[in-house]
């Protein structure tokens, strides 16, 4: 069934990875947020969770794990610049994404 109209759903089901959608021309952009991100929350900080990525975690609450995207003549209505990443913070790891579109 193809959907023209209606709403695109992704999702991350992990606790240290998250979803972004943001500029996909430049990838300064994406270097860049990577970059403050690890100056907010640092690797090697005096965490509690004794796994060792607690930095991970908060990353990827401070981003979110899901995006909505509208659908509209059935293509992702995304803005010119905008792509969707899958922001991986504890890996590289085999990861999962979720992607239910639903019609108006």
């Amino acid at each position: 069934m193809h959907v023209y109209d209606g709403v695109c759903h992704v999702y991350s089901p992990h606790t240290t990875a998250g979803l972004i959608v943001n500029e996909n021309a430049d990838p300064d952009v994406c270097a860049d947020m990577i970059s403050r991100l690890d100056e907010l929350v640092p690797v090697n900080a005096a965490y509690r969770h004794a796994e060792g990525n607690a930095h991970a975690h908060i990353k990827a609450s401070l981003v979110g794990q899901s995006a909505a995207i509208p659908v509209e003549n059935g293509r992702l209505a995304l803005g010119r610049w905008q792509g969707i990443f899958l922001a991986e913070f504890d890996g590289p790891r085999e990861r999962t994404v979720l992607v239910s579109v639903v019609a108006e």
